[in-house]
């Protein structure tokens, strides 16, 4: 992990995968040692900048926070809105949460927010052991909004023939992620956010969804979900029933009244950032203390 100079959203690094592709991240660090290790995965179309605040509280409550930009998404300008396969996303973190287990002793979870939600998943099953628990923050396992069958049968012809062709995702309405009009300005005016992706990535988008049917029932880390409401992107009964397939005999399921998909953007998002903490706090007590000398 290579850190460059520190800027306000975080100290931002860099994570060199296996295939050479070198994808950047952000780093939040908590003024002693750390608790536990949080590593989180963002949606589709945001990155680590829109989740500055929360990752500073939690780092405040003792936590050291990882927000990884996905590769060709947020700071991450290489091959914008591509990716070789869904596998090759799942390896990026995977890789990322291996070099964390060999230099820390500290409990490892894992938060995935929106589409970031069907990787973390994923990753939970694929890395078998690596993380403590998962959190899933309006996963897109179901969402509500999607592509026409025109777009979808373009997109399915174009990765044949031109896989990296670009495609609009399907959120350009400031409204489907928040009520709030300052960050609703915040998301429209956002030139690090992802507009457009290649056909690639929408088949292995759909790729994923059918990895996660098959591997869902073998998730059994314990699991805390946060939903909105009034959430116009995700599915909430839909997810529910979802994870209610996951082997895990530890699920905690949040509903945020009136709320709205990005809950980090709600006028008062410390009610969604405590439980979380709170949530952590609990995980780690009933785990073995790594700094205990048993001698």
């Amino acid at each position: 992990m290579e850190k460059d100079t520190p800027e306000s959203g975080g100290t931002p690094a860099y994570f060199t995968a296996s295939d050479g592709y070198r994808w950047a991240y952000r780093e939040f660090a908590p003024s002693g040692s750390p608790r536990a290790r949080v590593v989180c995965v963002h949606g589709i179309q945001s990155h680590g900048g829109w989740y500055v605040h929360s990752c500073s509280r939690l780092a405040a409550a003792g936590y050291a926070v990882s927000f990884l930009d996905r590769r060709g998404s947020g700071l991450n300008d290489m091959a914008r809105g591509y990716t070789p396969s869904f596998r090759r996303l799942l390896d990026d973190i995977g890789e990322y949460l291996r070099d964390l287990r060999a230099k820390h002793v500290q409990p490892l979870f894992l938060l995935g927010i929106s589409w970031g939600g069907k990787i973390a998943t994923a990753v939970t099953h694929r890395c078998h052991r690596l993380v403590d628990g998962l959190i899933l923050v309006a996963p897109g396992f179901l969402p509500q909004v999607g592509l026409p069958l025109r777009e979808r049968l373009a997109i399915l012809a174009a990765r044949l023939v031109n896989p990296r062709r670009l495609f609009p995702v399907p959120l350009s309405e400031a409204e489907l992620f928040t009520m709030t009009p300052h960050w609703q300005d915040f998301v429209r005016n956002d030139p690090l956010s992802l507009r457009a992706a290649t056909a690639r990535f929408f088949v292995e988008s759909v790729r994923l969804d059918w990895y996660l049917r098959f591997t869902r029932a073998r998730v059994a880390v314990p699991v805390l979900m946060l939903l909105a409401e009034k959430d116009r992107i995700i599915d909430n009964a839909r997810t529910r029933a979802f994870i209610d397939k996951f082997s895990s005999v530890d699920k905690h399921i949040i509903e945020y009244a009136g709320a709205h998909h990005t809950i980090e953007f709600e006028p008062d998002p410390e009610p969604f950032i405590g439980d979380i903490a709170a949530w952590l706090d609990r995980q780690v007590a009933r785990l073995p203390n790594p700094n205990s000398n048993p001698h």
